[in-house]
């Protein structure tokens, strides 16, 4: 991503922290990462823009901490558990990640339509944001997938790999519960070792 574009999500991100999204006004958000405002229409094409690339620049950083996760250790309780916590506590410390998670989108912060837009700019990293953006459903399936991919065994069969994609299903459903109702100290593995089959825990 060129250095102007981070620097303009970094300076909308931090401007949403202060204010809603709403008061939150473009030629602000380009005085602060160092740009004229034509700079900023050119890269977003409109305030909309801005907000969709925002918010899927913030999905994509939940993602990527999911990988970092699952890639963390050998075993795979620890695994999810990882994966588990970093759902828990991005969506407790980022509110847009909250927003995209739960689906619970407040006045605060922006709320771009979750379907395709046409592109208004020829920018071509505008076209990514342009794209739909993903549902808590989606999120569900991705995080779901991705788990299974990482803990799936060689030669495992179909019973054991539905069963895998079972386990690593309700594991994502209780982080995104443990954003409403935090488990205690501990609490997490607990949980997460309460659902997996006996031969990954």
């Amino acid at each position: 991503m060129p250095a102007a574009r981070e620097s303009l999500l970094d300076a909308a991100y931090t401007a949403l922290t202060h204010r809603p999204w709403s008061a939150v006004r473009m030629v602000d958000v380009a005085a602060s990462a160092g740009v004229s405002r034509q700079t900023l229409y050119n890269e977003f094409g409109s305030k909309d823009g801005l907000a969709r690339a925002l918010v899927r620049r913030e999905a994509d950083g939940y993602l990527a901490g999911v990988e970092r996760a699952l890639a963390g250790s050998a075993e795979a309780c620890a695994r999810l558990t990882a994966a588990a916590e970093w759902t828990a506590a991005a969506a407790r410390d980022n509110p847009l990640v909250r927003a995209l998670l739960t689906g619970c989108w407040t006045e605060r912060l922006p709320s771009p339509p979750l379907t395709a837009v046409a592109s208004t700019s020829t920018v071509p990293a505008q076209r990514r944001a342009d794209g739909p953006l993903p549902t808590p459903r989606d999120f569900v399936r991705k995080v779901r997938d991705r788990a299974a991919t990482a803990l799936a065994e060689p030669d495992a069969g179909p019973a054991v790999t539905a069963e895998l994609l079972r386990a690593c299903e309700l594991v994502v459903r209780l982080a995104l519960s443990c954003v409403a109702a935090p488990p205690g100290e501990g609490g997490m593995e607990e949980l997460v070792r309460a659902v997996l089959p006996r031969h990954l825990v």
